[in-house]
């Protein structure tokens, strides 16, 4: 006689995720393999992810890869191993995506807010100065700033509101006329010709009125037709509506001449 192996036939009886165990002849027991739970009869695959959720950091996700095994990812808006989750402040990098002149508060998961700081306005993306401070950032209008400050010309830092009418950067450079200006000390007078006093006249606005009295004293002449705006019959309105806090900003092809 020899004794019978109750694993020999299908597995005993097992579970196909079952290891069948010889005890005595014609008797076994059923053990589910690693990563599985049941009699042995019925094996279940462990998903870790229920307990505990799988060991991963509460601000991260766990998915199942196999039997009793899972991978830890993340959440959005956060950082790390999965295991350990830290929250990325939006703020902490390139200030949000903000201007410069912006505070960024974080709001929310994967939210913040961009505000434009004291004596600023815009929304947050875009903030603008005074129209003193504007000058400077734009190349076309950096020019016009230098020869403010060489004549000692601030007005335009003060409350306002005013209207400017800035020549563009390289008629200011090109043309010879500024230097005999420069040297016969009436350059102060030129530059003044160009900022008006008292309003913030937008494009829209100029359309409507034929003249505009300079901080030097003289009248602009405004026309406007064919979609085009004409100071003093020969400066045109390239670029328009920049807007500071304290007035407006528009760019001409040409020097005006009191």
């Amino acid at each position: 006689c020899s004794a019978i192996d109750a694993c020999e036939t299908s597995n005993g009886g097992c579970s196909a995720k079952a290891e069948c165990r010889r005890t005595t002849p014609g008797n076994r027991v059923c053990v589910c393999n690693a990563g599985y739970t049941g009699d042995g009869i019925v094996c279940i695959e462990i998903n870790p992810c229920l307990e505990n959720n799988g060991g991963c950091d509460r601000n991260a996700e766990c998915t199942q890869t196999g039997p009793n095994q899972a991978v830890c990812n993340c959440l959005k808006g956060y950082s790390g191993d999965g295991k350990r989750c830290t929250y990325i402040s939006l703020c902490s990098q390139n200030n949000g995506g903000c201007s410069e002149f912006a505070i960024c508060n974080d709001t929310e998961l994967t939210e913040r807010t961009c505000t434009c700081k004291d004596n600023y306005i815009g929304d947050g993306f875009k903030c603008r100065g005074n129209i003193f401070q504007e000058l400077l950032r734009d190349s076309n209008t950096s020019r016009f700033y230098f020869h403010l400050e060489t004549f000692s010309i601030r007005d335009i830092a003060g409350p306002g509101p005013f209207t400017l009418f800035v020549p563009r950067t390289d008629i200011l450079n090109s043309d010879p006329r500024v230097k005999n200006w420069v040297a016969r000390g009436v350059m102060a007078q030129v530059l003044r010709h160009h900022i008006v006093g008292c309003a913030s006249l937008m494009y829209n606005d100029l359309t409507t009125i034929n003249n505009v009295t300079s901080l030097h004293g003289d009248p602009i002449h405004i026309s406007y037709s064919q979609n085009s705006l004409v100071l003093n019959n020969k400066a045109e309105v390239i670029l328009s509506d920049a807007v500071g806090t304290n007035g407006v900003i528009h760019v001409i092809n040409q020097i005006l001449v009191p």
